[in-house]
């Protein structure tokens, strides 16, 4: 049976009324479907214990959005992986164009959060990718190589053991546009002959998805590919009906 993993990342977005409903349909839709796969979800860190002390669920995962590079200490509004750790959390996002683009965080800064967390027994959910400019200038594969090399030069060639990979084209993130499944395909088969190429992991011990525009109309696609091990869904994760059909297509699929 493959390996999948779903993974909703909600971004600054969910209030009380939507959290309660979200979790009414959730508690319901593992009640009448039995998960034979993972599904992690990622609200703002407010809402967390929400879904903590109503879901019970064994392949079901609360993430986070971030985490600091600090472990304590005069970091105002910031949080940390024993605070993440203390709270159940196993899952946390790093390294998203979001998090790039609007808070300068630079490769460094990931690999940093990348090493606290791989130190906590963490599972690391590392985005990479390019921008448009850059796909047009065919430099995929470089952009990709050197945000994994800089992973692999600060954490070491076990870096990438227990960890997930999501494959974000920059461009297709919130555009309403995304990349074929193919060419997923291909990026996600050059990442991990990549990393086994450079690293003490093995590829089949390599876990890498894709994130980008994915919702219940292409999501079939991309199940089906052979190094596509996931998806990392945006906005269809916040609609409810999207993200309950996406679990009942992905529960078909692997019946």
């Amino acid at each position: 049976m493959k390996k999948f993993t779903v993974i909703g990342n909600w971004k600054l977005n969910g209030n009380n009324n939507f959290v309660d409903k979200f979790i009414i349909k959730l508690k319901k839709y593992f009640l009448d479907n039995p998960i034979f796969y993972k599904i992690v979800l990622a609200p703002p860190l407010l809402y967390v214990h929400h879904f903590t002390s109503n879901i019970r669920e064994k392949n079901f995962f609360i993430g986070a959005q971030n985490v600091d590079i600090h472990i304590s200490g005069s970091f105002t509004g910031e949080i940390s992986v024993d605070m993440l750790q203390d709270n159940g959390i196993k899952y946390v996002i790093i390294g998203h164009s979001e998090r790039r683009k609007f808070h300068h965080e630079s490769n460094e800064i990931i690999a940093k959060k990348f090493s606290l967390l791989k130190q906590r027994n963490m599972v690391p959910i590392l985005c990479i990718g390019e921008t448009l400019e850059e796909k047009k200038q065919n430099k995929t594969q470089l952009i990709c190589s050197k945000q994994i090399d800089d992973i692999l030069k600060y954490v070491g060639e076990n870096a990438f053991k227990n960890s997930i990979i999501a494959y974000e084209p920059i461009w297709a993130i919130g555009s309403g546009y995304s990349a074929t499944a193919r060419e997923i395909q291909n990026i996600n088969n050059f990442i991990k002959n990549y990393i086994s190429d450079y690293s003490n992991v093995k590829r089949n011990e390599i876990i890498t998805q894709y994130g980008g525009s994915v919702d219940d109309l292409n999501i079939e696609e991309f199940f089906m590919q052979d190094d596509i091990d996931g998806v990392l869904l945006g906005g269809a994760s916040i609609s409810l009906h999207k993200f309950i059909k996406i679990l009942q297509l992905i529960h078909n699929l692997k019946i």
